[in-house]
């Protein structure tokens, strides 16, 4: 297989995808980007957008276990990870597995629950493993974390520290839909749900293929330096209290590695880097003063950084 095969499979993902989330394509490539760079994705947006139906989709069109996780103020670390019980039959202690054993996991709502079951995903999300009592037991790959929250209620919630923000790769956005994607909507939900007869489009080992190839994909010297300006930028900016982290540096060139696959090359180009910044970086800054309308400002914040940071005008692939 060669770097064709990721275009081949995103098409496959966003045609399917497409069957049950309408005029969204640019959302589900991102998410498509992050799934194949072995990030996992934050969906945020006010109730009744699409964010569950979309995290639904694309993890039906992925041929793994899935497995969804409602998060309520009550739900213990242990209901997410597992816990060894006390087998009467057998006179021994037995390992039940929670809903993290799963190749896609859906966290509904994450922002509902306690910082306690919160920071229980911090190991599995960055360690593809999971400790319980004292034993560490490996997450199957693919593992992949897409989750939701609501930005607009407050009450009974809980804002995700910043150290768990870092481990999404992207935060995004639907939207509302257009008035004509709001008839579609309804003409193809009229009948039934086109969700309940998604079938898999991509086997799990094309998936692990894809998630292999893109590694391949040349980043210059020159784009190097141009990313790690950019991190710099934003941590010494007037506005900001807290810039992107190494971690945030790494996972914008993967992301524009795979978004550069996509597109038929071998080689990343500063527009690549340029078009990720923002899904990729924008909840990794935190600024001095919280507002209203801090996403904005946040947004307002990487646009200045893009537009004063030098770009590379040649950019060597040898």
């Amino acid at each position: 297989m060669n770097i064709a095969h990721i275009g081949r499979i995103t098409s496959l993902i966003k045609e399917n995808v497409s069957r049950v989330i309408i005029g969204k394509d640019d959302t589900v490539e991102l998410m498509v980007i992050a799934l194949i760079a072995s990030g996992h994705v934050l969906l945020e947006d006010v109730p009744g957008t699409g964010k569950t139906q979309l995290a639904k989709a694309l993890a039906r069109s992925l041929d793994g276990s899935m497995k969804r996780i409602q998060f309520t103020p009550d739900l213990l670390p242990s209901d997410v990870s597992g816990i060894n019980f006390f087998n009467q039959k057998l006179g021994e202690f037995e390992f039940r597995p929670g809903p993290l054993f799963a190749h896609i996991v859906l966290a509904d709502e994450i922002n509902r629950a306690t910082p306690r079951t919160q920071s229980s995903l911090l190991e599995s999300m960055e360690e593809r493993q999971v400790s319980i009592d004292g034993e560490t037991r490996k997450l199957e790959a693919p593992f992949l974390v897409i989750a939701t929250q609501n930005p607009v209620e407050n009450q009974g919630t809980f804002p995700l520290p910043e150290a768990q923000l870092d481990r999404f790769l992207m935060k995004l956005s639907l939207g509302y839909p257009t008035a004509a994607e709001q008839v579609l909507i309804l003409q193809r939900y009229q009948q039934q749900d086109p969700l309940d007869t998604l079938l898999p489009v991509v086997s799990r080992p094309e998936l692990l293929e894809a998630q292999h190839l893109f590694t391949q994909v040349r980043v210059g010297d020159e784009l190097l330096h141009y990313i790690v300006q950019l991190a710099e930028a934003t941590r010494t900016h007037a506005d900001a209290a807290l810039g992107v982290s190494p971690r945030g540096v790494r996972a914008l060139m993967k992301a524009a590695q795979v978004y550069a696959a996509l597109r038929g090359r071998d080689y990343v180009l500063p527009d690549d880097v340029k078009a990720l910044v923002r899904p990729v970086w924008a909840h990794r800054i935190m600024l001095r003063t919280r507002s209203r309308q801090q996403d904005q400002q946040v947004l307002a914040l990487l646009n200045h950084v893009l537009a004063t940071t030098p770009v590379p005008t040649e950019v060597k692939l040898g």
